[in-house]
């Protein structure tokens, strides 16, 4: 009788885990999008949801909603373990994931090197990169090649630039193979598949799995890494929070960044009449040069090609959605409260879709963020890079690289949807794949046709 029980116990645990398993799969995917679309439709405002029987969140996708849970002070915020604590043995207590006293830390030590003082000088290194990215497109297209996926050239590329403003590191990464990035991909891929399977989401199991040691062999090699090449100068910080900020520099500046790049070609590609008002600003504000570089001076002076980059970060937000605990009771509009310890998930993809907030919100219409239609938004209705005292630090510097990649890309290349090899179709059905960052299932194709002869451009050193 104890071992029919035993049985029925151990079957019923087994269909929970794979119910739970199935529905985190539904949600990183199209299919995913489309249910927040739904919940967003049928709500409005905000939901409770639950992960299987061992996760209760409550998901907010409206403004209103939204702002007093990142408006909250930082001292009664917490960063959960649901969604942060696998990346803690890859990031360590760093910025992302520490909370407290010694979050206000080290935000107060960082925060002077994203100031536009700093910011001027990566700018250079932002062409560079850039140009790099450019050279092998034209590579590709001088042997026949002209439809590329945009992920794997523009992730180089960005970690490319990163290594040269964090670490003044020339890695070559975006022409030769690296033992380093093809383990931050490899760490990347394992998250996800971490999350997707609720028996890893224990330690102890989790450890003794494949997955587990595949991931520990590359933490190791992504630590050795940045132990060997880590600035000494940490202004406050010991050697271990140098390395845990740096690993976390790198694994949420680049990534995103190049989610957020692929992305507004990807809808500039589709929308030719916006790429062409875009390319004829960057063409006026190139006149009578002798060099084709974007200055830091520049970046004021794109104001439509910085509404369509902003048209972009709302309709495909690189990051979906960001999670918080809260040591007390927080207040929300019409009487309603977010209980102290309550997981909840912000959506950044649900406000940015939320046809109560936008007109139309799954157009890209970059007028929208022209002033004049600015003034009546509210405040928490576009939050790419999150909001409140735990917002993105490196949120200029994304923007401002966003800008310089746009800009030359724009100028050297007229883009249009590419072909999907796999599919045999087109970009313009893409299924988009909410992983870390937003990808697209089997890549993002593009079809290049130079504008540019490379001949006629100066050789651009950095």
């Amino acid at each position: 009788m104890l071992y029919r029980l035993e049985q029925s116990v151990t079957l019923l645990l087994l269909s929970i885990f794979s119910r739970s398993q199935q529905l985190n799969k539904n949600i990183i995917n199209e299919e995913g999008l489309l249910q927040v679309d739904d919940l967003v439709q049928r709500y409005t405002h905000s939901c409770s949801w639950f992960l299987g029987p061992f996760y209760h969140l409550v998901r907010l996708f409206h403004p209103d909603y939204v702002k007093p849970l990142l408006m909250a002070p930082a001292s009664i915020t917490v960063k959960d373990e649901l969604i942060y604590g696998h990346l803690r043995p890859w990031l360590g207590q760093s910025l992302l994931l520490c909370n407290g006293e010694e979050w206000s830390r080290r935000r107060r030590l960082l925060t002077p090197a994203f100031h536009f003082d700093i910011l001027k000088n990566y700018v250079t290194k932002f062409n560079t990169s850039t140009n790099i990215m450019h050279d092998k497109w034209r590579h590709l297209v001088a042997k026949g090649t002209t439809n590329v996926e945009m992920f794997d050239h523009v992730t180089l590329m960005t970690l490319d630039s990163l290594l040269k403003c964090a670490f003044s590191y020339n890695s070559n990464c975006q022409w030769s193979a690296s033992e380093y990035v093809s383990a931050l991909v490899e760490l990347s891929d394992l998250i996800i598949d971490r999350r997707q399977k609720i028996l890893h989401h224990w330690d102890w199991f989790y450890w003794k799995t494949q997955q587990g040691k595949q991931f520990r062999k590359a933490l190791n090699v992504v630590h050795r890494y940045m132990c060997d090449n880590n600035d000494e100068d940490g202004q406050g910080l010991t050697d271990e929070e140098i390395q845990a900020e740096a690993n976390t520099f790198m694994f949420a500046g680049h990534d995103t960044t190049a989610s957020a790049i692929c992305w507004t070609l990807y809808n500039l590609a589709r929308h030719g009449h916006y790429q062409e008002q875009c390319r004829q600003e960057v063409m006026d504000l190139m006149q009578g040069r002798d060099r084709h570089e974007i200055e830091w001076e520049d970046l004021s002076n794109l104001p439509f090609t910085t509404m369509c980059i902003r048209e972009s970060l709302r309709l495909h937000s690189p990051v979906q959605a960001v999670t918080r605990k809260y040591t007390q009771d927080i207040a929300l509009p019409e009487d309603r409260t977010v209980p102290k310890g309550a997981i909840s998930l912000v959506s950044i993809y649900g406000t940015h879709h939320n046809p109560a907030v936008w007109t139309n919100p799954h157009e890209f219409h970059p007028l929208r963020f022209d002033p004049t239609n600015t003034a009546g938004r509210a405040s928490h209705a576009f939050i790419p890079f999150s909001s409140g005292p735990r917002n993105c630090i490196g949120q200029k510097f994304a923007l401002a690289e966003l800008r310089v990649v746009v800009a030359l890309t724009l100028l050297r290349f007229r883009l249009t949807l590419g072909v999907n090899p796999q599919l045999g179709s087109r970009s313009g059905g893409v299924r988009r794949l909410p992983q870390l960052v937003l990808r697209a299932e089997g890549g993002l194709w593009l079809q290049l046709e130079p504008l540019i002869p490379h001949n006629l451009e100066e050789c651009q050193d950095e």
